[in-house]
Formats: structure tokens, sequence, C-alpha cells
């Protein structure tokens, strides 16, 4: 078995995942919810198990020059999939919240699909600008911050479905059916802090080291490519949301939309610059 059947094999565990936490909101079982996490656990090793094979079946192909499974887009969507479920799963292991994995594992499994689908998935040789530490350190970075801010983005729509629903049964009897089994919007609120205080950090380093690989690839250490634009434009938003939190007590509605504006933009960071615009990151786009 190769690494593209693991990363079939993820595909379907994660889509059973998913399927398994809509079942457990509508059933309102807790053991749905508890095989729904394990089997995102599962999957999530396997994911492992996949990339490591890649890496592996880089040196077959390529000999020395073998790397990282993280230099094509297919490479870096695949890895993008497996840091969400990475910090999903960390999340949970603190929140125990497991509604939460309706709202995030169809990011990681729509990553994963599009990957599959569209993207080619063969292992060639490097371009000249890619060959270096510093390759592996940014997208690294880049991408477990990414996964931060996809969770907070899962948790801030929550937040706004349930909010809204509170601010038009206020004073009634506790909340029942499906918003009956989100974790309370304090909960939800923290968590998407919490998220986004995993990621902004990593998306820092992954900033700086970028830098750093762009004066090792370029001589330059910022060129204001389009890429690295929109990257300051999304640590911009995730700055102004956490000096917000810190010096106004921006809380709530208001932090919910901030976050799922900053994943949007995070978005089109990641594909829409590779997809839409040229630059020197247009390698990307392979």
């Amino acid at each position: 078995m190769d690494s593209g059947q693991i990363f079939n094999l993820v595909t379907i565990i994660y889509f059973a995942a998913m399927v398994l936490f809509f079942l457990y909101l509508a059933a309102r079982n807790n053991t749905l919810g508890l095989i729904a996490t394990l089997a995102s656990l599962g999957g999530f090793i396997a994911h492992t198990a996949a990339l490591g094979l890649r890496w592996y079946e880089s040196y077959q192909i390529l000999g020395e020059d073998g790397r990282a499974p993280l230099t094509n887009l297919y490479e870096s969507v695949v890895f993008f999939s497996w840091s969400i479920v990475l910090v999903y799963l960390l999340l949970d292991w603190k929140y125990k919240q497991r509604s939460v994995g309706a709202f995030v594992m169809p990011f990681a499994l729509f990553s994963m699909l599009g990957a599959q689908m569209w993207l080619n998935s063969g292992i060639d040789p490097l371009v000249p600008a890619l060959q270096s530490n510093w390759l592996t350190y940014h997208v690294i970075t880049c991408f477990l911050g990414y996964a931060g801010f996809a969770v907070a983005c899962g948790v801030s729509i929550m937040y706004l479905m349930k909010i809204g629903k509170e601010e038009k049964h206020q004073g009634e009897k506790p909340m029942g059916g499906l918003l009956g089994l989100f974790p309370s919007t304090r909960i939800l609120d923290d968590i998407n802090y919490r998220a986004i205080m995993i990621g902004f950090p990593l998306m820092t380093l992954g900033i700086v080291t970028g830098a750093a690989w762009a004066n090792y690839a370029w001589g330059t250490y910022w060129s204001w490519d389009p890429k690295e634009t929109w990257s300051l434009i999304v640590w911009f938003i995730y700055a102004a949301f956490i000096h917000a939190r810190f010096t106004r007590g921006w809380v709530g509605r208001r932090a919910a939309w901030l976050s799922i504006l900053g994943f949007a933009a995070t978005i089109f960071c990641y594909l829409g610059v590779n997809l839409v615009l040229s630059g020197l990151h247009s390698y990307g786009s392979v």
C-alpha cells in the first residue's frame, strides 16, 4: 500500500467521523460522539503514517533529492488537513466538547477531498527556490497556524448559531434540540480565543521563517509579493483580534465575526493568491 492509497483511506475515515458527529448531534447519543472522536484519532494516526510514507517514497523516487512532503500544493493541502485534526484533537482533549467536531472535521475532510480529486499528487524534483531547510520550517509553522484559525472559525460559527437562538428565547427554559448539545457560549468564545492563540504565534513564526527562506532563495527578506502582502493582512486581522480582546474587551459576537473574517482572508492568502495572482509563490499552484 502506497501513501496515496492511505490518503484515500484517511479521507474515508474523516468522512465517517464527520457523519458520526452529525449523528451524535441528531441522536443526542454520547456513544456516537465518543466513536466519532476515536474515528478522528484513528484517521489522524493513519494520516501521520501516510505523510511519513510519502516522505520515504520521495527518497525512493528522487534519491538523495528526497524531501519532506510539504513542497507542492497537493502536499500542503494534505498537511493542512492533518494540522486541522491535530489542533482539534488537542482542544477536544482539553474541553471534551464533542459537538465541535461536527464544525471542524468538514474542514479536514474537504481539504483531503480537494487534494485527492483536483491536485497533482506526483512527487517531482524541487525547483531551486524550494531547496532549503527553511521551507520545512516555514510550511509547518504556517499551516499549524492556519489550522488554529480553521478550528476558531468552526467554533465561531457555532457561537453565532447559539447566541442568536439564545437571544430569541431569552428567559425561557434551557435550550433543547441540536443547539442544546453545543457548549455554552462562554466555552465557545474561550475555545475561539484559545485556537487563535495557538494559530497566531505559529503564523508569526511562519512569516519570520518565510522571510529567512526568501533571503536564502532570492536575496531579500521581503519583496511585497502578493503572498507576502496577504500574509501580512491576515497577521494584522488576528493581531487586531488579540488587541481588541485585551484592550477593548472584545468577546462574543464581535470576536466570532472577526475570527470568521480572518479565516476567509487566510484561505484567500493560501489558495486564492496561489491560483489567481502571480508572483514568487506561483509554484504553489502546481
